[in-house]
């Protein structure tokens, strides 16, 4: 685990309420919806990467979904989860970790989701790890949804330099094993009335293709 990066984000929760960052939404509309349009059961496994304090989770129980996972490297920013879904907070899995070296089962989710994580790998091999990790938990066939500042959006978050992207930038970072799915960008208002943009991929994962970086990969709109 990188240390630096693991101070970095507890002292973040441990100096705001979640409700003071600037990627905080009342409810992620856009990944909810995205998620619903996988049609993947209410029992699909849902992996929630970066999650922490993120009233993602707290929407997916409310759909009914049964098997969800909470990913983050900052265990201050769980607890603060666990705290808001209270005796509710028994009903999902937390993992305390780096998801560029944590060890997670194989073939075991339906659905990766991950908001405003990817871009913080500024190393390619740390994207490449990521996308190592995708591909060992995620089943055949189930779905990724990966959203990061848009070519467009900021060039930092919470003092941190990012990688911002295109969809096809996106999507070339994880391969031909990749089927892109659906792309589209979101305008997000920030708790202080600014736009960020993002951009979200969502991607089915195609087991038995090795993986190869393309040079160039257009998208189907």
């Amino acid at each position: 685990m990188n240390t630096n990066k693991k101070q970095h984000w507890e002292a973040v929760y441990t100096s705001k309420s979640p409700q003071a960052v600037s990627w905080y939404q009342p409810h992620a509309e856009t990944s909810l919806r995205l998620i619903r349009e996988t049609g993947v059961a209410k029992s699909g496994a849902i992996l929630d990467v970066g999650g922490g304090a993120s009233t993602f989770v707290d929407d997916l129980l409310n759909e009914g979904y049964e098997q969800v996972t909470v990913l983050d490297l900052s265990a201050e920013a769980l607890r603060a989860s666990q705290a808001r879904l209270g005796s509710r907070a028994h009903l999902v899995s937390w993992i305390e970790a780096d998801i560029t070296t944590v060890q997670l089962p194989e073939n075991a989710y339906d659905v990766w989701h991950d908001r405003a994580v990817f871009h913080f790998l500024l190393e390619p091999e740390h994207r490449r790890a990521y996308v190592r990790a995708v591909q060992r938990s995620v089943k055949a066939g189930g779905h990724v949804i990966v959203a990061t500042f848009a070519e467009d959006g900021p060039e930092k978050c919470s003092g941190l330099t990012v990688h911002r992207y295109s969809a096809e930038e996106l999507h070339d970072e994880f391969g031909n094993s990749f089927a892109l799915v659906h792309h589209e960008k979101e305008p997000h208002e920030t708790p202080f009335g600014s736009i960020q943009n993002f951009v979200y991929c969502h991607c089915r994962v195609q087991k038995g293709e090795e993986f190869v970086k393309p040079n160039s990969n257009p998208l189907e709109p």
